[in-house]
């Protein structure tokens, strides 16, 4: 699988980490930065991996910063991105299950190392369900800010 994958200085050394038991699994991996740990602003980083899978050139994103929520919310500003920040494998499984979610965000702050691999081995191994599950997400790049919704 292609995996586009980023971090701030906080997710950095995770970053490091995670990128190498990737590739050691077979996986090919876009490293999109940062490459140091000097502080750094975690939407770009978002926005570069967020365009990766948006465009294709990526089947999975990999976000790490010190909490991964403010990755996930600055990768879900991006159209047909559905990010999910976890710290647990049945959060990770279900966002993949049931969301059809293609980018993950990591606390390096919250998570560690080892279990951060196996959330990401859950993440990427584990496929969407589709069935009752597709209506919704489609959903999710149809809605636009203007509409409301239902009572």
């Amino acid at each position: 699988m292609r995996i586009a994958v980023a971090a701030d200085h906080a997710g950095f050394e995770l970053k490091r980490h995670l990128v190498a038991c990737l590739a050691a699994a077979g996986h090919t991996v876009d490293d999109l930065g940062t490459d140091t740990p000097a502080s750094t602003d975690y939407p770009d980083w978002a926005a570069r991996v967020s365009e990766a899978v948006r465009e294709g050139r990526a089947e999975r994103g990999l976000l790490v910063c010190g909490t991964g929520v403010g990755m996930a919310m600055a990768a879900n500003r991006r159209r047909g991105v559905r990010a999910v920040a976890t710290s647990d494998l049945f959060t990770a499984r279900l966002a993949r299950e049931h969301n059809d979610a293609n980018v993950l965000a990591l606390g390096a702050r919250i998570v560690a190392p080892a279990l951060a691999e196996e959330i990401v081995t859950v993440f990427l191994a584990t496929p969407f369900a589709g069935g009752r599950h597709q209506r919704r997400v489609g959903k999710l790049d149809d809605r636009t800010d203007s509409e409301e919704s239902p009572a």
